[in-house]
């Protein structure tokens, strides 16, 4: 059980990210976290996130194709640092593997709990009936399975798996148990974009090895853990051609936030963010991911000779951190008939909003407790009560000035369209749909979202998973 002390420690490390673009983030000027990883950057190569094989591909009596997936999570031993092992819970036993999907093919996936602890596993913006979300109630307890359908009525965007436990998500994800889900569509395929192999999932996140391999998990480490891995290694190389990739980017880390730098600061074009694609493609020479966010940039090595080894860099690594994230080597060149429109896709239209509401998120120094509206999460109480096909217009407030911590917003079973930051007009890699949102100390941000589909019971809470762990997490019923 944490003391007190730990909590407001845990929550006050989060300050260590203050007010350069989407919420406004640098690096402040406070103490450094622990020394950098001692592992050598570079030294392994990429692992390619493994796209896995359906058991079976259906056909219901009564509706369209679908695919079965059998997902375990479970403890696994893996190399994750060289000459070491490490334990960690993992589905299938694979770092972060991939789902890839397509609209109107439902995905039905029977889900066993092989750890010790509970696990409810939800398709972070996904669609999906309150039955499927991945609802704290719903918890699958150890030994236990549960089947999980996602209709995949949505349009394409990238999304992944996760633990929504009541009490043991956060070491969940720090442990490794996390999963891909890309949705693609007719819409989508139609895109002269880059495709197959030069199409490439990344999955980012930060920890801390013992001596032997072991991770090392605190709630209040959020400043020391030096190591980042992408896609399960640690500062890995990724042999490249001279041509375009479209790089998809996933934070699954619990706390860390990321602004990534091509080079000495190179071109990458930013195309899609956590609800799919942009309206139209950004120049970005900085790239700001929170946790849980996705990112999606296309990168052009072409205009690299062969032989080019161009890093990407965290700007907001702590001091005495290795501020580096991945080396791309440029080591053969590739026919490459790929491009990016102009114009991708248009946000669709969300209606008139005829609701708003007001959220409020704090941080409780005396109860050591985050809270929204004033309120910790208590599973017995129904926040709020939106109406199907309802707009409505949400106003978050952070006003942790005092600790300076930055906090997000994520609703579950509706993407959002931010309306505006502190009355200003989101910037260019903002303009498309959203999930999870980040609002900094003494700012605001209101977002509009349409409800459809589904009733029933989902959450909404901060993505910074000790938050979500000390209270700030809230419920609401759709109802028809």
């Amino acid at each position: 059980m944490l003391t007190r002390r730990q909590l407001i420690k845990a929550s006050a490390a989060t300050g260590a990210v203050a007010a350069v673009s989407g919420a406004g983030i640098a690096l402040a000027d406070g103490p450094g976290g622990a020394a950098g990883a001692a592992e050598e950057p570079f030294a392994l190569p990429l692992q390619q996130a493994r796209v896995l094989r359906p058991l079976t591909a259906g056909r219901g009596r009564h509706a369209a194709a679908y695919d079965v997936y059998r997902l375990t999570t479970q403890e696994t031993d893996v190399t994750v640092l060289p000459g070491t092992t490490t334990r960690m819970r993992l589905f299938n036993g694979e770092v972060a593997p991939v789902i890839r999907a397509t609209r109107g093919r439902p995905v039905i996936i029977e889900q066993t709990n092989a750890l010790g602890v509970p696990f409810s596993m939800h398709l972070h913006g996904g669609h999906v009936t309150a039955r499927h979300d991945g609802h704290p109630d719903n918890e699958v307890l150890p030994g236990a399975s549960r089947v999980f359908s996602y209709p995949n009525q949505q349009r394409a965007s990238s999304m992944w798996l996760h633990d929504h436990s009541h009490h043991a998500h956060s070491e969940n994800v720090y442990y490794g148990a996390v999963a891909g889900y890309l949705l693609t569509d007719e819409f989508e395929e139609k895109l002269p974009l880059p495709k197959g192999r030069y199409d490439v999932p990344l999955y980012l996140r930060d920890a801390k090895f013992a001596a032997d391999g072991s991770l090392v998990y605190a709630m209040d480490g959020f400043m020391d853990r030096p190591t980042v891995l992408v896609n399960g290694r640690p500062r890995p190389y990724f042999e490249v051609a001279a041509r375009k990739y479209r790089i998809r980017l996933t934070n699954t880390s619990n706390e860390r936030a990321f602004l990534l730098q091509l080079g000495e600061g190179d071109e990458m074009t930013h195309i899609a963010s956590d609800g799919g694609l942009l309206p139209a493609p950004v120049s970005a020479r900085m790239l700001e991911i929170w946790p849980a966010e996705r990112q999606e940039v296309v990168i052009d090595f072409s205009r690299y000779p062969v032989g080019s080894k161009i890093v990407l860099s965290n700007k907001l690594a702590f001091p005495g951190e290795a501020p580096e994230v991945m080396r791309f080597d440029v080591v053969r060149t590739a026919p490459d008939h790929s491009r990016v429109p102009d114009r991708l896709r248009p946000v669709p239209d969300l209606g008139t909003p005829t609701v708003e509401r007001s959220f409020v998120m704090s941080f409780d120094a005396a109860s050591g407790q985050h809270l929204i509206n004033g309120k910790p999460f208590d599973p017995q109480r129904v926040d709020l009560t939106p109406r199907l096909g309802t707009t409505e217009i949400w106003t978050v407030h952070n006003t942790d000035t005092r600790f300076g911590i930055p906090h997000s917003m994520h609703v579950h079973l509706e993407h959002f369209q931010i309306v505006d930051r502190d009355g200003q007009a989101p910037g260019p890699g903002e303009a498309g749909l959203k999930d999870t949102v980040t609002v900094m100390p003494g700012k605001s941000v209101r977002f509009k979202l349409k409800f459809t589909d589904y009733t029933g019971k989902f959450m909404y809470h901060c993505h910074l998973l000790g938050h979500m762990t000390m209270g700030m997490m809230g419920q609401m019923e759709v109802v028809d």
